[in-house]
């Protein structure tokens, strides 16, 4: 006679979704070639009110950014991050020790204030503060959009399988903590907000490695936290 099974249901459903969880790990790291590195930074053992070390702060255009490492009680992981309260054209931040062609970019952010934009972006490729990529989202637009940028000169780039348009919209609330991420292996780059794929965008003006940062526009107030960058060799 065949005896039944003695395990419950529930015990059955959690060996379930553990070997579920192992297996997509294990697709993981076989889809990013088994060596992924990665880094995160939070900005904690810098001195509040200082500037980060090992950091190019600066901007694209005209103007007087300013980044600052500053102690807040929201913080993601407490006690600091990393805000910028000046007024350029784009002000940039951009880490001097990295360089990556292929691989991630993620940051926490904040939109304070601003009355003429309240953005957010993360950079990749960067050869230095005229030349590189950058998704940005906005809380005055309430959109996320990805632009290359030349010389100095900002271009928004195509979603993939649409033509036309700008981003894509979606909800990007003031005063509250979203997430923002950019894979990019060759000339194809996804798009993630608020841990949702959003859009993917194909661009080869760019295909060195460089370096990663982050990103503002004219009279935004933003904070940064929990900035985390990854290379797949």
């Amino acid at each position: 006679m065949m005896r039944k099974s003695m395990i419950c249901p529930s015990v059955r459903s959690r060996r379930f979704f553990a070997g579920t969880k192992f297996a997509l790990t294990v697709m993981l790291v076989f889809l990013m070639g088994g060596n992924a590195v990665a880094n995160t930074l939070n900005f904690d053992s810098t001195p509040a009110g200082t500037p980060p070390e090992g950091w190019t702060l600066t901007k694209t255009g005209r103007g007087q950014p300013k980044w600052t490492v500053e102690a807040d009680a929201t913080a993601p992981s407490k006690p600091n991050v990393l805000k910028q309260s000046g007024r350029a054209t784009f002000p940039v931040a951009i880490k001097n020790d990295t360089s990556v062609r292929d691989g991630f970019v993620e940051v926490k952010f904040k939109a304070i204030a601003g009355s003429e934009d309240r953005a957010a972006g993360i950079i990749w490729r960067a050869k230095d503060a005229d030349n590189y990529y950058v998704v940005r989202a906005n809380a005055l637009e309430d959109n996320v959009v990805l632009y290359k940028t030349i010389k100095g000169v900002r271009t928004s780039l195509d979603i993939v399988g649409r033509k036309g348009g700008y981003g894509v919209s979606t909800p990007v609330a003031s005063g509250q903590w979203h997430a923002l991420r950019c894979d990019f292996t060759g000339n194809r780059f996804k798009v993630t907000y608020d841990g949702k794929p959003i859009f993917e965008v194909e661009d080869a003006t760019i295909s060195d490695a460089g370096m990663i940062g982050l990103w503002t526009k004219a009279d935004s107030v933003t904070l940064f936290d929990d900035l985390a960058y990854g290379e797949v060799k």
